[in-house]
C-alpha cells in the first residue's frame, strides 16, 4: 500500500513514542503500584492528603470540593431511569462535580435541569463497542451538542486500531473532536485499555493527540479492566500536558483516586463520586446556581 505523506508522518510520531517509552532511561518503577517510582502513591500519599497542587486541593480548605471539581459523576447503565437522573442531577449540583455524563437519551434532560448549575453535561458516543462508523459518530456528536452536552466522551474503533488501520482512527476520532472545535466542547477519547497492549496504547493517545482531541480516557467501565496507574502513567507520558488524562472505570473510593491522580489523571470518571467526596470531609454546600 502507498503511504502518503501525512501517514508516513504519523507512523514517524508513533514509533518515536514507542522509543521513548522504551528506552533505557526510563523512570523505574514502584514495586507496590508498579507505576513510575517519584509517582507513588504510597510516597505521595501525606502530599496528597496536605493539599498536593495535582489534585487542587488548597491549604486554605474546602478540599472535598476541590477534588469533586474533577469527577465526571457518572451513570450509564442501561436501564437508568428518570428518577435516577434525576437523583444524579441533584448530587452534581450539591456537591459541584465537573459533569454528569450520560448515555445520549437523558442529555436534554440534564441539560435543562442543570441548566442554572455550573455543571456541564457529559455525552458518550459509539458506546461502548465504539464499533460504528465516524459518520455515524459525527451525528451522535452534534446531536448530543444539540441536546445540551459541552463534553463528549467517544470510543474509538479498537478493532482498527488492533488491525494497524491507523488512518481509520483517526478519521474516526476526528469525525468526533471536529465537531468539538467548531461547537467549543470538551472531546475526550476512550482507547479501552484493557483490550490494548502497551504499544497500541502509545499509538491510540498519539493518534488522539494528532486528531485536536482534549483528553484520553482509559476505559468505558464496560470492557474488561477499569483504569490501572500504569495506564495512566503511560497515556500521561504519551500526550504531555497539553491533554487532559480521563481515568474511568474501578474509581471507586478516595484511595483510588489518589493513585490515578498520582500517575498522572487531571480527570477523574466515577459512579461513586458522593463517596469519594465524602470520605474527604462530609458534604459541600449546594453549588451557586450559574450558568456554565
Amino acid at each position: 500500500m502507498t503511504q502518503t505523506p501525512d501517514l508516513r508522518r504519523l507512523i514517524e510520531i508513533i514509533v518515536e513514542e514507542l522509543a521513548a517509552a522504551s528506552r533505557g532511561g526510563a523512570p523505574s518503577r514502584c514495586s507496590c503500584h508498579s507505576i513510575a517510582y517519584e509517582c507513588c502513591p504510597d510516597r505521595l500519599h501525606g502530599v496528597l492528603a496536605a493539599g498536593a497542587t495535582r489534585i487542587g486541593v488548597h491549604a486554605s480548605g474546602g478540599a472535598a470540593a476541590d477534588v469533586a471539581s474533577m469527577i465526571d459523576h457518572t451513570l450509564l447503565k442501561p436501564d437508568a431511569t428518570r428518577r435516577d437522573i434525576e437523583l444524579l442531577c441533584q448530587e452534581a449540583a450539591q456537591y459541584s462535580f465537573a459533569s454528569v455524563c450520560v448515555n445520549p437519551t437523558w442529555v436534554a434532560t440534564c441539560a435543562s435541569l442543570l441548566k442554572k448549575s455550573s455543571v456541564a453535561v457529559c455525552s458518550v458516543v459509539g458506546f461502548p463497542l465504539g464499533a460504528s462508523t465516524a459518520d455515524a459518530k459525527h451525528f451522535e456528536t452534534r446531536r448530543a451538542i444539540f441536546d445540551g452536552a459541552c463534553e463528549i466522551d467517544m470510543v474509538i474503533n479498537v478493532g482498527a486500531l488492533k488491525s494497524g488501520d491507523l488512518r481509520l482512527v483517526e478519521r474516526d476520532i476526528e469525525a468526533v473532536a471536529g465537531p468539538c472545535r467548531e461547537s467549543g466542547a470538551v472531546s475526550k477519547v476512550i482507547i479501552e485499555a484493557a483490550l490494548l497492549t502497551d504499544e497500541e496504547k502509545i499509538t491510540a493517545c498519539t493518534l488522539a493527540k494528532a486528531a485536536g482531541a482534549h483528553f484520553v480516557k482509559t476505559s468505558t467501565g464496560f470492557g474488561p479492566g477499569g483504569a490501572t496507574a500504569h495506564d495512566v502513567a503511560l497515556m500521561r507520558k504519551v500526550v504531555g500536558e497539553d491533554m487532559g488524562v480521563k481515568a474511568a472505570g474501578g474509581v471507586r473510593d478516595l484511595e483510588s483516586l489518589k493513585a490515578m491522580v498520582a500517575a498522572g489523571a487531571s480527570r477523574i470518571g466515577a459512579s461513586a463520586g458522593v463517596r469519594i467526596v465524602q470520605e474527604l470531609g462530609g458534604q459541600t454546600p449546594t453549588a451557586t446556581a450559574k450558568a456554565y
